[in-house]
């Protein structure tokens, strides 16, 4: 399909006329009964105005609202365009998304939120930047964030711990754009603990960014608390470097070679005789801080081992409910 005049000639080239869905949008929903319709036209005004074969892949997340019912009337409403999927219960935003592109079927894949806090019509600006970059996978960067103060430290943090593991500079968000290619390569991982960028991140060098709009959330509040921030920056950790591991070694080693100057040097004051009465506060301090350390390596030891156990015994990334797609095919 043909883009519409005014866009670059990279942006034009990159959809050549064929009867391959041009662009997929998966989007996790959450909670969202109240914007759904809003989210649906405004896409669809949007991808039609850029003349793309475009599908748009729902992934009813465990939602407590009527956010399923929504759903089947939008499928409904436009039969060849929406596939809306539900989950069994609440996996999560990552889990869902790893859902949503099992389904995506574009040559270009775009995940964002359900809130309208990313504009669909930011949209094309993700597609122009992914072709004249020629990169693998762009990210949406907020000119300016709108979230609340606990959720920009839980996402400085995740941001972060990324660029610990990863060599990348760019900050990573939910609003992103991926080649077909590169979402098939994480489709294999079938882990219970999920960390998309991390995954894409693996398979790929080639990330950019570009600047976008972030609008205020119209309705509720976000699904993510710092709690559940907290735990994304852990399974970054954990899934994907052995940092925390090095560190509690590091620290382990820093602690023993500490312990041994102090010893020595205890052992030589008491052989000059300048100790004269053994100090109970030093035993108990020294005492407290071995242990603790001790404490944290087993901590730290326990979280991976733990989540070996979970994977072994083949905790399910995600299961599906139903699935309704444009052939009108009811998967259980």
């Amino acid at each position: 399909m043909s883009i519409i005049s005014g866009r670059s000639d990279r942006l034009s080239t990159e959809f050549a006329s064929t009867d391959e869905v041009d662009l997929s949008i998966v989007i996790p929903v959450y909670q969202s009964a109240s914007t759904l319709q809003r989210l649906f036209e405004q896409l669809m005004g949007e991808l039609d105005q850029l003349q793309l074969n475009y599908q748009l892949v729902f992934v009813e997340d465990g939602s407590p609202d009527n956010s399923w019912d929504l759903l089947k009337d939008l499928q409904r409403q436009a039969p060849d365009r929406v596939v809306a999927i539900q989950l069994m219960k609440n996996f999560g935003q990552q889990n869902a998304i790893m859902c949503g592109l099992h389904h995506a079927d574009g040559r270009l894949i775009v995940t964002m939120d359900d809130d309208l806090q990313n504009p669909p019509s930011e949209i094309h600006k993700l597609i122009e930047a992914i072709a004249e970059q020629r990169a693998d996978l762009v990210y949406g960067q907020y000119v300016s964030k709108k979230h609340v103060v606990f959720r920009n430290i839980g996402s400085a943090m995740v941001n972060g711990f990324y660029r610990l593991v990863f060599p990348s500079k760019v900050t990573v968000t939910s609003f992103r754009i991926m080649r077909r290619e590169l979402a098939k390569s994480i489709l294999g991982y079938t882990l219970n603990y999920t960390f998309i960028d991390g995954l894409l991140a693996w398979n790929t060098d080639r990330i950019g960014g570009v600047d976008v709009e972030h609008h205020s959330r119209m309705v509720g509040r976000s699904g993510y608390s710092l709690k559940k921030l907290v735990v994304l920056a852990l399974n970054l950790f954990t899934n994907f470097s052995l940092l925390p591991l090095q560190f509690v070694s590091a620290l382990g080693f820093v602690f023993a070679l500490g312990g041994l100057l102090g010893g020595a040097f205890y052992f030589v004051m008491y052989l000059v005789g300048q100790i004269s009465v053994p100090g109970y506060a030093s035993i108990i301090v020294a005492l407290s801080i071995f242990a603790g350390i001790q404490l944290l390596a087993l901590g730290m030891i326990g979280e991976y081992v733990g989540r070996l156990h979970l994977n072994v015994n083949q905790k399910p990334q995600f299961v599906q409910r139903q699935v309704l797609s444009p052939c009108e095919k009811l998967c259980e």
